[in-house]
């Protein structure tokens, strides 16, 4: 008994919607735009023949259904296919590009075949359709014999942008125009992306990772040069003014740590930027926010002086004055209890500032809590001075107000403005001092603070110069389960940077990682192999993994391990035996030919490509000779 009509029915219907949802996916925006364009719009003029059929589906056959079905899977495939090159870094999508055109190609072909298949030149269909048809078979065909090739200058530029280093402006501009990558705010979510890649692939993809952050390093200095003030958000200005000439601490604000525009002295003697000051006072406020004197006026005193400094300052480094920012409270409240939260954020920064040590505890505790609940908190309590405040408090002889402190900062670190605010304030330096010394959970949560501050690639050259990978490095040894997550998770993050992998390995992690990896009940295999393959990437990481005798651990993991384990594993052993001879022997002679030769078969596309080229050396190398005795 042949499918039902209604079953025939949902069939057609199910590809009529699969041609909508494909048709209805953004514009590709990277180097895959022409050839997934190309898809698509073969696909959408397929949508008139399943128009007709649907209204005739049940004159449908057993073997014609058949083939529909079939196509509703590669259309399935094709619009799975197009999310994932949507997402993700642009540049690695373009570095891949030959990887890419293969399944487009592959999928390009898969449908061609299905469409071979189906006997539409017999269904009951219109002749224009049938006409429209075959010429879309046609053009699979031709699709299928004469693949579509990437973009031969993107590969040529892409090259150029690898190699030089100061690339030519027009090899650049065309980068970001195939790339889309024209905003410091395209820039800004591509660097996320590419953190976000490497977190997620456990480890850094080869030399991809580097290379990456060359060329997009590249066209961020391009872009901010030729096109600085384009389409942009405050955040994007303000991604510009970290780039920008260091600013002079006395052209800051106390306050916001940011340029002054309208600085202002107060009774005591210092300056603010007056929005800031202003705030301050409406809050309630009697004291001079830096020195906590009482004032003995509220008159604001305009700083002309000043003023004219900063105008000559900027006019020298072509810095533009920073517009005037509206805070939090000019925004729409949404509800009540937005409006109880500013409230109570205000009260709470008059007891950090001026309380006793147990309202101070009790003030930072609150903001703690109040940082975490949602985003609109954490943006209103860094406009209202909060963070130079917590980082005084990191420094207090009261545990437990030092764990408020480092915590309400991780908490306000979640909001990206914040984390320049948090470095600005000199927060790095107290941080890492609360590491080495405070409670273990502030010892926790300041390993979560790094690591957070650290998403920013200038902040890992910062926070690696502090000090802070040695202390975390303790944390790694010493720390509760969860501290020891916290510190591999911030180890991981600051060695992305190739100073800090130096730090790492003369601070003597390579030890305790072994330790790690060997003690297969202790919950740290995965991030231990993950260091390490980071690590093994840098000549001194290489030398100190091989004083460790790794080899059979890595061939253990090879053989038993989970997909990611043996990808990081076979990293680790292809940085070995690169170049040596006796650590290819060694494997060898522990059968890592064997687990190796499955790996290259059944490992992930990284772990086939590890495994595939230490199988090559080994079979390059000569059999030991036993000599006679």
């Amino acid at each position: 008994m042949g499918p039902s009509d209604e079953a025939k029915g949902v069939v057609v219907s199910q590809l009529v919607d699969a041609i909508k949802d494909i048709s209805s996916l953004p514009e590709c925006k990277n180097a895959s735009k022409k050839i997934c364009s190309n898809l698509v719009r073969r696909i959408k003029l397929l949508s008139p023949l399943f128009d007709e059929i649907y209204d005739r589906y049940e004159e449908l056959d057993d073997d014609e259904l058949e083939g529909l079905k079939s196509l509703k899977v590669c259309f399935d495939t094709v619009q799975e296919f197009i999310k994932s090159v949507n997402e993700g870094s642009k540049i690695l999508q373009a570095l891949q590009m030959d990887k890419i055109a293969g399944k487009f190609h592959q999928v390009t072909v898969q449908i061609e075949e299905t469409l071979s298949q189906i006997p539409y030149n017999l269904l009951n269909i219109s002749e224009e359709v049938r006409e429209q048809t075959e010429l879309v078979h046609a053009q699979f065909t031709r699709a299928k014999v004469r693949m579509d090739l990437p973009d031969p200058q993107l590969q040529v530029d892409l090259a150029i942008a690898q190699k030089e280093k100061d690339p030519d402006h027009a090899i650049l501009k065309r980068l970001s125009e195939t790339l889309h990558l024209r905003t410091v705010n395209d820039l800004k979510k591509e660097s996320l992306a590419i953190h976000d890649m490497v977190i997620s692939s456990g480890a850094v993809l080869d030399d991809l990772s580097e290379t990456m952050s060359c060329i997009l390093k590249k066209l961020k200095d391009f872009i901010v040069m030729v096109n600085p003030d384009v389409s942009m958000s405050e955040g994007e200005k303000s991604v510009i003014r970290h780039r920008s000439p260091v600013i002079p601490d006395d052209f800051r604000c106390p306050i916001s740590l940011e340029l002054m525009k309208d600085p202002v002295i107060v009774s005591t003697g210092q300056t603010y930027e007056r929005s800031c000051i202003q705030k301050w006072l409406d809050a309630g406020h009697k004291t001079c926010p830096k020195t906590q004197q009482t004032l003995l006026h509220t008159a604001l005193t305009p700083n002309y002086v000043l003023k004219s400094l900063i105008a000559l300052w900027c006019e020298s480094n072509g810095v533009e004055l920073p517009k005037k920012q509206a805070g939090c409270k000019n925004k729409k409240s949404g509800s009540s209890s937005s409006d109880t939260d500013r409230a109570a954020i205000d009260t709470l920064l008059q007891k950090l500032a001026n309380g006793n040590s147990e309202q101070q505890r009790a003030a930072a505790g609150e903001l703690r809590l109040l940082a975490k609940r949602k985003a609109d908190n954490r943006v209103c309590i860094a406009e209202a001075g909060a963070i130079p405040l917590l980082v005084d408090l990191l420094s207090s002889p009261d545990s437990r107000t030092q764990e408020h402190a480092v915590t309400a900062l991780l908490n306000l670190s979640i909001n990206e403005a914040n984390k320049g605010t948090i470095l600005n304030a000199g927060a790095i330096p107290d941080i890492v001092d609360v590491l080495k010394n405070g409670s273990m959970e502030a010892r926790e949560n300041a390993a979560a603070t790094l690591f957070s501050l650290s998403v920013v690639d200038e902040n890992k050259v910062a926070i690696g110069a502090a000090g802070a990978i040695p202390a975390l490095i303790d944390l790694l040894c010493q720390g509760t389960p969860r501290g020891k997550k916290d510190a591999a998770t911030a180890i991981f993050n600051l060695s992305i940077y190739q100073g800090n992998k130096v730090r790492a390995v003369r601070a003597g992690i390579v030890p305790p990682l072994m330790r790690l990896l060997k003690d297969a009940g202790g919950g740290m295999v995965d991030e231990a192999l993950a260091i390490l393959a980071i690590l093994a990437s840098h000549q001194e990481g290489k030398v100190a993994i091989g004083q460790a005798e790794p080899m059979p651990v890595l061939v253990e993991v090879i053989r038993t391990g989970s997909p990611r384990n043996r990808e990081n594993a076979a990293a680790v052993l292809w940085s070995l035996c690169a170049g040596d001879v006796n650590y290819l022997q060694l494997a060898k002679g522990l059968g890592a030919e064997e687990v190796l030769k499955e790996l290259s078969e059944n490992g992930t596309d990284r772990a086939k490509r590890k495994a595939g080229s230490v199988l090559e050396l080994m079979q390059r190398i000569e059999p030991v000779v036993v000599p006679q005795v």
